[in-house]
């Protein structure tokens, strides 16, 4: 499975996703796509890759000069050189004029409305009313059409992502000195894990926020991958940290986490890139949108509790909300018989489950495992029998569709009616069938 990862340790700008992106290109391709992108506007406009060093690393630093100046460090984006402005709808009929394939043209425009609604939000407008400053916007619609060629032509079948360090401190922009993440990224990163740290300044631009919360499929911590090929992007600014972002292209063994879009899968439109085989997507792409989950398995040994005190502390646990809660039997040592107590919970529960499991449990200790959980959607309906109506449990996704009666609705239904669970189980299974 053709895997994009990219990790977002010092956050993420427009120009370093490109450059990472363009470094996971072979030399022809890195020349074709300069070329692309020195012609797509006007001969005011141009677009470079420089070899650059952040302390001690190496990367590619790609810069844009508009009408003959570089974006100056330190200014918001969209704020720089000039005071005309560009309306919404003219960036979008500006991104349509543009000579590259439809793919770009459509996730670009997705991309700007993502920032659009950002700003009109923080603004209290409507979107049509927002106005970017000229300059800025060309230099940001530049980073935005050169990540969508860029991945285009590396065509991924999935795009993972770290959660995004955003930085911290406070930044400079038209309306004043705003914390950190200004409000437009942190509008644009709802729903999406992110963390401060302790660098002081400004690490994800609005414009790198929309193009990740666009394209990645899920954020998590790398999972298991086969790694082929690293690219660098490099900022503009100084830290402590090297400020570059990473992409790792490799493959991955497990069942894929699709775009919640379609990534590009065939051959890109534009000429200039030499053609190339593409495998046909699996089936279960049309399904939709599955995450791969990454929860916390709690456990600890258990050998001096009576059974009813096991099962109260089980039923606490399970009232708090765990993903599920089991013993195990197990010998300990000195050949004592045990239970090896565990208990599955999401990420940010772990402080939660570990105060209980110490206080309602005798261990002393409690061993901590991340894992990986893959999930089918679940749906119910009702389906009537000659026993009532019971509830199904239908699970789907991957093109796996499976499903059963309710243990519940059964057991009550075999009740009342003097009948067998099986009588009631294989009705209720007839039913579903035959709608």
């Amino acid at each position: 499975m053709k895997t994009l990862f990219i990790d977002c340790s010092m956050g993420a700008a427009g120009d370093m996703l490109m450059g990472a992106l363009y470094e996971l290109l072979e030399p022809s391709q890195q020349e074709a796509f300069l070329d692309t992108m020195n012609h797509l506007f006007s001969e005011h406009i141009s677009v470079t890759a420089s070899p650059c060093e952040k302390c001690g690393i190496y990367g590619t630093k790609i810069n844009v000069s508009l009408y003959g100046q570089q974006e100056i460090p330190g200014q918001p984006e969209g704020q720089e050189h000039s005071h005309a402005h560009t309306s919404y709808p003219e960036i979008l009929a500006q991104i349509d004029s543009l000579s590259v394939s439809s793919w770009v043209k459509e996730q670009a425009k997705e991309i700007y409305t993502l920032i659009g609604n950002a700003e009109s939000h923080v603004h209290h407008t409507d979107i049509t009313q927002i106005h970017f400053h000229e300059v800025g916007t060309l230099d940001a619609i530049m980073d935005v059409i050169g990540c969508c060629i860029l991945i285009e032509q590396l065509s991924p079948e999935q795009i993972l992502a770290s959660p995004i360090h955003v930085g911290s401190g406070t930044v400079h922009c038209a309306h004043g000195i705003l914390p950190v993440p200004a409000p437009a990224t942190a509008e644009i990163l709802q729903g999406t894990p992110i963390y401060s740290g302790t660098i002081d300044g400004e690490l994800c631009t609005p414009t790198g926020a929309a193009l990740l919360k666009h394209f990645v499929g899920q954020f998590l911590p790398m999972p298991p991958m086969t790694v082929q090929r690293n690219g660098y992007g490099m900022g503009t600014k100084d830290f402590p940290t090297a400020n570059c972002l990473r992409i790792f292209l490799g493959e991955m063994d497990i069942l894929p986490v699709p775009s919640k879009r379609q990534l590009p899968h065939v051959q890109p439109e534009h000429p200039v890139f030499a053609p190339e085989k593409k495998e046909t997507r699996p089936d279960f792409y049309a399904e939709g949108f599955h995450n791969l989950d990454q929860i916390l398995e709690l456990s600890c040994n258990l050998d001096d509790m009576t059974p009813e005190a096991v099962s109260y502390a089980m039923d606490i646990l399970l009232d708090a909300g765990a993903l599920d809660v089991f013993t195990t039997p197990v010998h300990m040592k000195k050949n004592r018989s045990g239970l090896l107590l565990t208990c599955l919970c999401n990420m940010e529960q772990e402080s939660l489950f570990s105060r209980l499991i110490l206080t309602h449990t005798t261990t002393r200790g409690i061993r901590i495992h991340p894992c990986y959980r893959r999930i089918l959607d679940a749906s119910y309906e009702k389906v009537s029998t000659s026993f009532g109506a019971i509830t199904i449990k239908i699970s789907s996704g991957y093109g796996i569709h499976k499903f059963k009666p309710e243990y519940d609705d059964v057991a009550k239904a075999a009740k009342e009616h003097g009948v067998t669970f099986q009588e009631v189980w294989n009705a209720a299974k007839d039913a579903y069938l035959k709608k």
